[in-house]
């Protein structure tokens, strides 16, 4: 993915001026900010939601897009999201999805309705539709948000193993938890990102 010179403000109040991005096939990275830093701002760019008012995003290959929202049906089940993502997708089976959500620990949901899901389990599915269709880059808002130890343990481990097959896995957060994980990591800060260093690249 390859972002140029992009600038957004709502009204007069500019929150990006002129953000450079380039993520490697294979690259695990990182931004993060303080809240209202236009994080998700620049994220919405990235996956298309949202024009820029200058600049240009430049995607190469399938792209899913994890917001920090879950966008759920309450009175769907998990199974009928699967399905429903499926068409949507044009996909022939669930297959990934099924590995995603063992990877995840959570296939025993798979027919509770999403209005009876904790947010941990939500956000387990909402990680799962971004990633039913083997995407060759991945954007996550806040992905942990309210996952246990565990299941953020198990979050890193599958970010390893997208990593390791060549995907870009792109991690939007307000903290920089396990810097040490990342192969790179920026810092959104008064609308410019700047590299930061992490073990990782050291």
């Amino acid at each position: 993915m390859e972002v140029t010179g992009v600038y957004h403000a709502y009204g007069r109040r500019p929150v990006l001026r002129g953000v450079d991005l380039r993520l490697e096939p294979g690259a695990l990275a990182g931004i993060v900010g303080e809240n209202g830093a236009g994080k998700t701002t620049l994220l919405k760019i990235l996956s298309g939601e949202l024009a820029p008012d200058r600049g240009t995003v430049r995607h190469h290959g399938r792209f899913g897009y994890c917001p920090q929202a879950a966008v759920l049906n309450d009175a769907l089940t998990v199974r009928q999201h699967l399905n429903y993502f499926k068409v949507a997708y044009g996909l022939s089976d669930l297959m990934r999805a099924e590995e995603v959500m063992e990877a995840l620990r959570f296939s025993e949901y798979a027919d509770e309705r999403a209005g009876v899901l904790s947010g941990g389990t939500r956000q387990k599915l909402n990680l799962t539709l971004a990633l039913m269709h083997d995407p060759r880059i991945l954007l996550l808002d806040e992905p942990y948000q309210g996952f246990d130890w565990e299941t953020y343990q198990r979050f890193w481990d599958l970010a390893g193993r997208l990593r390791e097959e060549g995907r870009s896995v792109l991690v939007v957060s307000h903290l920089a938890y396990d810097a040490e994980r990342l192969d790179v990591l920026w810092r959104l800060d008064g609308g410019h990102l700047c590299e930061r260093t992490t073990e990782a690249t050291a």
